[in-house]
């Protein structure tokens, strides 16, 4: 005695009716994207929202522990981020901001952080030499962290060392 089994497709159910809405009610207009762009060795940032471009320098890259001058390094550094504002921004005000971590008092910190982007002003001052660009120096201190200097009670170093940085501010051409 053999048996045979026979199968037959069943049809997949139909979506209900108001599945499928209109493309036109999914399309939206794409405004600030903000897109981060992170050196291999993290100590240099690029971050693009809309025409504005800030480009972040850790501080560590830049200065002594706790000084504001300037090292050897970074003014070469300075100089390839002062090539990138003049290829590309579209002249007007440059902003230049310093920001420190949460080490030290609020003074202390608000202190060295305008020290740190005056620093950067004048080293920028004569790198950008184009025509019709400003440059305005201002320092934050720790009001302004990258990322939060302390997770779960616990101080994170890496990030402290990422909110230790100079931001270079820019409009890029169109």
């Amino acid at each position: 005695m053999a048996l045979a089994l026979v199968l037959s497709p069943t049809p997949a159910p139909s979506p209900p009716a108001d599945a499928y809405l209109p493309v036109e009610d999914l399309v939206m207009p794409v405004e600030d994207i903000v897109g981060e762009v992170e050196s291999m060795d993290g100590t240099e940032s690029e971050t693009k929202q809309g025409r504005q471009v800030t480009l972040a320098v850790t501080s560590d890259v830049l200065f002594a522990l706790d000084k504001w001058q300037l090292t050897a390094k970074a003014r070469q550094r300075l100089a390839k981020v002062a090539e990138k504002v003049g290829a590309e921004g579209a002249g007007g005000v440059v902003k230049i901001e310093g920001h420190t971590d949460d080490q030290g008092s609020d003074a202390y910190n608000l202190t060295l952080s305008r020290r740190r982007a005056q620093a950067v002003e004048q080293a920028m001052r004569t790198l950008l030499t184009g025509p019709g660009v400003t440059l305005h120096a201002s320092g934050y201190g720790e009001s302004r962290p990258k990322l939060p200097n302390i997770v779960d009670g616990r101080p994170v170093d890496e990030n402290r060392a990422k909110n230790r940085r100079v931001e270079i501010i820019f409009t890029a051409k169109q």
